[in-house]
């Protein structure tokens, strides 16, 4: 009888610590723990390639949100970025964001640089200066391939000196 009643307290246990990690996972899998109140700001970015809804939006080195979701706007081709931050960040209405790689060839993610205003970015508002992704494969291609100006390269003179 007690190894029927210690057997069901050991498989008690392990169903409450799988129960527990799979919660856990589906937390920080949907970026929910930020821990609090959040808010939803927008960013215009002609580039958001290799962003992706969940990346971390990031102040200073600290996460401080998440990327909610990415369209396209119609009117301008250019790229829609929804992002939830902590409600307890106010973000001056200057704030930069850019999109940032993790290492060479990481993850992207969103960088937030607060301005210097006095005025702050309310729930829905967006940020108006941006900075896109940078192609990481059209850079390698310029430099494997070269520029498409070469006739800089053949910039000597008749005298057969280069220019200062």
């Amino acid at each position: 009888m007690k190894a029927n009643k210690l057997e069901f307290f050991v498989g008690l246990f392990v169903l409450l610590g799988l129960a527990a990690v799979a919660w856990l996972t589906v937390k920080v899998g949907a970026g929910s723990l930020l821990g609090g109140p959040t808010y939803v700001i927008e960013g215009r970015f002609a580039n958001a390639g290799g962003l992706n809804v969940g990346s971390s939006v990031v102040v200073a080195g600290v996460t401080v949100g998440r990327v909610e979701a990415i369209r396209m706007e119609p009117t301008d081709y250019s790229a829609v970025v929804t992002m939830r931050v902590m409600e307890g960040l106010k973000l001056p209405t200057d704030t930069m964001a850019s999109i940032k790689t993790t290492g060479l060839i990481g993850d992207k993610f969103v960088a937030l640089a607060p301005g210097a205003d006095e005025t702050y970015l309310w729930a829905g508002e967006q940020i108006t200066m941006t900075e896109s992704s940078v192609d990481i494969e059209s850079l390698i291609g310029k430099m494997a391939f070269g520029s498409v100006n070469k006739s800089s390269d053949n910039s000597e003179t008749e005298t057969g000196k280069s220019p200062p």
